[in-house]
């Protein structure tokens, strides 16, 4: 090998290594407060749901096939729903106290009581049960499903009311709340597709080019602004969310799975799994200059944000216990 091939070599693997560095380190944007352990956890997981009233957060356990209900207030995992298999997507619906759990394995939906848990019923969608979103106006959510669909389901009832066909299978999607749009990432298609939640028609359907592994997805509706996060390559789009044109492209760490929009610090959120939390600033609809970039563990790639709070999720790898961390957005 000639120095400069070692060279290169070398710098590919600095390049990749993900620096140690404390969970207590205190951000320009995010102050860690605490780690709350998901013991005997193992595996991927996946995402999850707030019960912000009662201060309880669902996590999808998938490489577990269960769910963890984490107390907020104590900051321990109160109970474990098992049996599960491969859960990826779980929503809690207040209103009616029910929880859903979307499995990937064998395509069904799962209705669970909110206080005890006890399984109420049970959907079977064709397969691959996915991601979940709630619109409380409606008392409705969606759940993706199979080779490419979305399933429309009454949370009072537990019904499936309607069916959005899509041109493969969803990943994270958004519905507006001042119309009946609902935006969808189908990244077996390089695409984002807009449908009519009323109708259950598509819209349109926007390329997303030479991007790919179109995964995690947010929504500006003030701005008209919709983030597309992309792992190959690692890139942050941003479209028009009217004509889906592109309006910029940013650079991203790698294998990005959760995004979020913060309306009141005009601030994103990207949890990836390369092992960083990425923050952008608005500073206007067009530009997003990156603030900073948390490290955080390999693999931990999911999150959620409340508004004031990010919950990530870490999973076991060798001596780094599972658990969620969580972290105090500075104001």
């Amino acid at each position: 090998m000639t120095p400069t091939s070692l060279r290169t070599v070398l710098a590919f693997i600095a390049g990749s290594i993900v620096p140690f560095v404390p969970a207590m380190v205190r951000a320009e944007t995010l102050a860690f407060e605490r780690a709350i352990p998901l013991p005997g956890v193992t595996g991927r997981i996946d995402h999850f749901s707030l019960d912000a009233a009662g201060g309880r957060l669902f996590v999808a356990a998938l490489g577990h096939d269960s769910v963890e209900v984490v107390d907020l207030k104590k900051g321990a995992v109160v109970h474990s729903i098992a049996g599960l298999v491969e859960p990826q997507g779980v929503l809690y619906a207040p209103e009616d106290n029910r929880l859903f759990i979307a499995n990937g394995d064998d395509g069904t939906l799962r209705v669970f009581d909110g206080t005890t848990f006890a399984p109420i019923k049970t959907l079977t969608f064709s397969s691959d049960a996915d991601n979940l979103r709630y619109e409380s106006k409606t008392r409705r959510f969606y759940v993706g499903y199979g080779s490419g669909a979305l399933g429309v389901v009454n949370a009072a009832t537990g019904d499936v009311v309607g069916d959005i066909p899509l041109g493969a299978h969803p990943e994270a999607f958004a519905l507006e709340s001042n119309g009946p749009r609902i935006f969808t990432n189908v990244p077996g298609a390089h695409e984002v597709a807009v449908a009519d939640r009323r109708t259950g028609k598509t819209l349109a359907t926007w390329s997303i080019g030479f991007a790919a592994a179109n995964f995690p997805l947010a929504l500006d509706e003030a701005h008209h602004r919709l983030f597309v996060g992309c792992r190959l390559p690692a890139r942050l789009l941003v479209l028009d969310a009217d004509s889906g044109k592109e309006t910029a492209a940013l650079d991203l760490h790698g294998d990005c799975d959760d995004l979020f929009y913060d309306a009141d610090r005009h601030q994103i959120y990207a949890s990836c799994g390369a092992g960083f939390i990425d923050v952008f600033t608005q500073a206007d609809a067009d530009h997003y200059p990156l603030r900073e970039s948390i490290p955080t563990a390999p693999k931990a790639r999911t999150c959620l944000f409340d508004g004031n709070r990010i919950y990530l999720a870490v999973p076991k790898q060798g001596d780094q216990p599972a658990e969620i961390r969580c972290y105090k957005v500075n104001p």
